[in-house]
């Protein structure tokens, strides 16, 4: 018998999402009578615990005796319980130095803890996450800044409405006006960029007549990486090479800044890529953007006017555009330029998210959790019974240093 518990949100700010819903619960029971559900009470979760018992999936205490443990958020240290199997986002791989103490910890308590953001097919594309919903909030987010900004229209908060469903209701009200919005990346989280996208009906267009046009409607174009990057030497886009060497290659988003009015980023950034643009091109007159939905929220990362994370309560902030500085938002765009840059967005529709991520769970997961042995775990497992698997023996210094 294979006991699986879902653990209680333990960080000081508790996200509400699940990675199985009550319904999911009762489904993987049924399915697999080798594997037996629990969950930690919580007064927190989009769930609640009488949904969970409704399902007759039991509701307890203490999970201590649980085989596997699947959280979402970081689970705290003090909350580990030594020897156990984990499942979280551990924002660890990158060695993130703020959890660098939950990495230690970890190893220290023997733990084994598999990341599902380094779940991967054979490919290396991942298997699951909240991406997508991610996209979804912050596409609406954008849009909901613009309308703010320029006084036009006005929706309501994601995270004031129950579902996506709701959410999408009030798009049948509300008329957009002309406006040029460029989506960044080819993932999950620009699937979810575009969906919101679709759900108004805006016209895609191609980069070329994007640059070159206008429009009295709204339009939207779409980049990926090889039309965000150019290699140094002249040579073709290689999305290999790209990843192994960014350095090699330079941004080239450049025009677009001059003719877009919203930003919707939701690219793969790390420190060795080319930031979208320059902190101090906000400065120019013929800086077009007004808005930016920084989606995958790298702070000083590849939107160098990312000043830090906003929340789901407060958004949005806006930046100066001749001194550079944190402002209040909606200030004309002559004055400054707003971001977005909530970094628990598929938090703002917990319900939906959790569903969609359960249903990756359900279909790729549990499956291999009671194989004897499995490749796709194996390489997802950054420490196994407290020391660093083979895949992640360069995060060494990190995990063992001072």
């Amino acid at each position: 018998m294979l006991k699986i518990g879902l653990i209680r949100e333990g960080k000081k700010i508790p996200d509400t999402r699940v990675a199985l819903t009550p319904e999911q619960c009762a489904v993987i029971t049924n399915t697999y009578p080798d594997i037996r559900i629990v969950v930690e009470s919580s007064p927190n979760r989009c769930y609640t615990d009488q949904e969970y018992t409704a399902q007759h999936i039991p509701v307890v205490t203490d999970v201590s005796d649980c085989d596997i443990l699947l959280g979402i958020k970081e689970v705290p240290i003090p909350s580990l319980i030594p020897g156990k199997t984990y499942f979280f986002f551990s924002h660890t791989k990158k060695k993130q130095p703020y959890n660098q103490d939950l990495m230690k910890a970890m190893i220290a308590e023997r733990i084994t803890m598999i990341d599902y953001e380094t779940l991967t097919y054979d490919d290396g594309a991942r298997i699951i996450g909240f991406g997508f919903y991610a996209g979804v909030v912050g596409a609406h987010n954008g849009l909901l800044t613009y309308g703010m900004k320029s006084k036009k229209y006005n929706l309501i908060p994601a995270h004031l409405c129950r579902d996506k469903k709701e959410m999408l209701q009030q798009y049948n009200h509300v008329k957009l006006p002309p406006m040029k919005i460029v989506v960044t990346g080819s993932g999950k989280v620009a699937a979810g960029i575009l969906d919101i996208l679709h759900s108004w009906d805006i016209k895609n267009i191609e980069p070329e007549d994007f640059l070159g046009q206008s429009y009295d409607y709204p339009v939207y174009t779409h980049l990926k990486g090889h039309d965000l990057y150019q290699h140094k030497d002249g040579e073709h886009f290689n999305r290999s090479e790209f990843h192994e060497h960014p350095e090699r290659y330079k941004c080239v988003f450049g025009p677009y800044t001059r003719t877009a009015d919203i930003l919707m980023h939701g690219i793969y950034w790390n420190d060795k890529i080319d930031a979208m643009f320059r902190a101090e091109d906000i400065r120019n007159r013929d800086f077009t953007l007004q808005v930016i939905a920084d989606i995958t929220c790298d702070p000083f990362g590849s939107i160098p006017i990312n000043v830090g994370a906003s929340t789901i309560t407060q958004p949005v902030y806006g930046i100066d555009r001749k001194s550079g500085q944190q402002t209040v938002p909606f200030l004309p765009s002559d004055i400054s330029v707003d971001v977005m840059a909530v970094d628990n967005l598929p938090n703002e529709l917990p319900r939906d998210a959790s569903e969609h991520f359960g249903e990756h769970m359900i279909k790729y997961i549990i499956p291999e959790l009671l194989k004897e042995e499995s490749e796709m775990l194996d390489r997802a497992t950054i420490c196994k019974d407290g020391r660093l698997t083979s895949y992640f023996d360069y995060l060494a210094d990190y995990a063992y240093g001072e």
